[in-house]
């Protein structure tokens, strides 16, 4: 078994694929295209892809050089609940690892799926209030036990 979530991926080109392949998905569909509607950052899928990279055991780059994690919850906290949209984001980034050819390990696939969920979860509803998240957020890891202290 590979050490981190990201290294039996398939490392950097592997979550970037990814990371494409779900905003694609997430753009052809009619209720999570919404969330994109005002627009995303021009490099939107790169930084998407440091972002999960790095909660998965890859690199810290998205810490080091592009944000924090207390600013990435607070810009998608306070929007109510969309338990919808929710779920069909987890459908989304489901279909996408076949997309990006993510490797079909059972294990593998489990721990993304749950990792993604999880994730989806705390980012847009464990504050209700973006002014509630508190600045000194560190970016939780996800390896292949889950998370822990979350």
């Amino acid at each position: 078994m590979a050490s981190s979530i990201y290294a039996a991926m398939g490392g950097a080109d592997a979550v970037r694929s990814l990371a494409q392949a779900w905003h694609r998905r997430c753009l052809a569909d009619p209720i999570l295209a919404h969330a994109f509607h005002a627009g995303v950052h021009p490099e939107h899928t790169d930084r998407l892809a440091a972002y999960w990279a790095e909660q998965l055991g890859g690199p810290a780059e998205y810490t080091a050089h592009l944000g924090t994690y207390a600013e990435v919850i607070a810009k998608h906290s306070g929007n109510g609940p969309h338990e919808q949209m929710d779920g069909r984001a987890v459908a989304a980034f489901t279909l996408a690892l076949d997309d990006a050819a993510i490797p079909n390990d059972p294990d593998l696939r489990f721990q993304l799926i749950a990792w993604f969920t999880w994730a989806t979860a705390m980012l847009n509803h464990r504050w209700s209030d973006p002014e509630d998240v508190p600045a000194d957020l560190s970016l939780p890891q996800w390896g292949w036990e889950g998370t822990q202290g979350w």
